[in-house]
Order: C-alpha cells, then structure tokens, then sequence
C-alpha cells in the first residue's frame, strides 16, 4: 500500500503529509485535536508563537497519553486479579462441590 498526501491545517497553516490510505482518517482527526489544543493554549495568551504553542500542546498531549498508559496498565493489573479471584473462586466450589 503507497502513501498518499493528505492536506492537513494546524493553527491556519496548511500541511501535505503522506500517508497510508488506511490511515488517514486517523491524521485527520489527529490534526484536529492538535489544532484545537494549539489554538486553546493560544487563547489563554500566556504562549506567544506557534512553536511554544506546539510544544506546550506537545507535552499536554504527552501528560494525556502517558496517564492513559498508566490506567491501562492499572486496568490490566485489576483483570488479573479479577481472573485470577474467579478462578479460585471456581476451584473452591468445585472442592466444595466433591
């Protein structure tokens, strides 16, 4: 499958980037959401430029994905023990059961 370029605007700039046909749609909406974090870092008026703008929006981005990361983590480790709770569960009323 070949990239193909999809026009994309960040903070009124217009960008090309290639990309996979099956991914577009994912840009696209990633786009959006950088752009609209960019332009809510803007309106506050404490960050001057687009470049600050992008980082600030960078690392608030980052904070998201990585508190995610950690709930993921923690709701896989909670599972564990949820599965590992039913099966001795099981094994005990099968004991009982005998």
């Amino acid at each position: 499958m070949s990239n193909k370029s999809v026009n994309i605007s960040i903070m009124g700039r217009d960008f090309s980037v290639a990309c996979p046909p099956n991914e577009q749609e994912d840009l696209l909406e990633a786009a959006r959401y950088l752009d609209g974090n960019m332009k809510e870092i803007k309106k506050t008026g404490k960050i001057i430029g687009a470049e600050r703008c992008a980082i600030m929006a960078a690392l608030n981005i980052t904070n998201e994905l990585l508190k995610l990361k950690r709930a993921t983590v923690q709701q896989t480790q909670v599972s564990r023990r949820l599965e590992n709770l039913q099966q001795r569960i099981d094994d005990a009323l099968r004991e009982a059961d005998s």
